[in-house]
């Protein structure tokens, strides 16, 4: 059994979103072609309170990309993006979410960012993604979405670590920079995460 997990496909991730990621709209068609592959299919949601401790508008004299310690975790302030219950927030309109099985919320917690599917950044609470999957019998996970560097890639680490043979594939998915992602990918590899495009599936 086979799962795809769909990181955080939503409006600020996308041009003309606050946060967005270059050429992000690209991948859309290539996810919706690939949902009918996956014997299961469910989503990631980033889903910030406006007070979130990530946010640099929450840090006075600091601004977005500049890098805090944020109760013993590095950590990237990011302009607002995401802000529960916003238009930025939602999916985006031309993902199709008709197979999406279920939707795992993250980054609720305004001292703690959560790049993860599965835990937020210091490891200390989980979405419940992981007993969800194995309770539907899933072996294999594959993940794609945004931001490749960052959400899709600790995703996909921590599919790996939770005991799933673990996909990154490679054309449905986009970076924020390309110097983060070529050491996400590295680290992935070093994990024993598989890096595949679709014409591998």
């Amino acid at each position: 059994m086979k799962a795809l997990i769909l990181v955080d496909i939503q409006n600020d991730f996308l041009p003309g979103g606050s946060l967005a990621v270059p050429e992000g709209d690209t991948i859309i068609t290539t996810v919706n072609q690939l949902q009918p592959q996956f014997d299961l299919v469910v989503a990631t949601q980033d889903w910030h309170p406006s007070n979130h401790l990530s946010f640099a508008s929450n840090h006075d004299g600091l601004k977005p990309f500049d890098m805090i310690d944020l109760f013993g975790i590095k950590q990237v302030l990011w302009p607002d993006h995401c802000i529960q219950g916003s238009e930025g927030s939602q999916f985006s309109e031309t993902l199709d979410m008709n197979a999406v099985s279920a939707i795992f919320r993250k980054g609720m917690d305004p001292k703690t960012d959560s790049y993860s599917g599965f835990f937020d950044n210091g490891r200390r609470h989980h979405t419940g993604l992981s007993a969800y999957l194995k309770s539907k019998g899933i072996k294999q996970v594959y993940v794609c979405g945004l931001a490749a560097d960052y959400c899709v890639y600790y995703t996909a680490k921590d599919a790996q670590s939770e005991g799933f043979e673990t996909y990154f594939i490679s054309d449905a998915t986009k970076a924020i920079a390309q110097e983060t992602l070529d050491f996400a990918l590295k680290d992935l590899k070093q994990h024993q995460v598989k890096i595949i495009s679709t014409k591998d599936l």
